[in-house]
């Protein structure tokens, strides 16, 4: 299966990588591989993470309090958003609406 990251996806990683590269440099390019790695284990493991917000399948990264939502479409995972766990459900919700 192929991977389609959307630009609000591509714009919460470049989020990402600019916190916390502020807080330690190479911190940030940690964060990038990491979340990168496990965006591309979608490929052996895709569809079998937890429905939330009743569309979006939502992996939960190793090293980071970070969430990857995705969906199955045509045979392509589309990944809409990564987003901090730390965020209020609120936010999260209203975010991927």
């Amino acid at each position: 299966m192929k991977i389609q990251y959307l630009g609000t996806a591509k714009q919460d990683l470049r989020d990402g990588f600019s916190f916390y590269e502020s807080k330690d440099s190479g911190l940030g390019m940690y964060f990038l591989e990491t979340l990168y790695s496990d965006i591309d284990s979608l490929k052996l493991f895709v569809g079998i993470h937890s429905v939330h917000f009743e569309k979006y399948h939502q992996m939960l990264s190793k090293r980071f309090p970070f969430a990857v939502y995705y969906r199955i479409e045509e045979n392509i995972i589309r990944v809409y958003a990564v987003l901090d766990c730390r965020k209020n459900p609120a936010w999260i919700r209203k975010r991927l609406k």
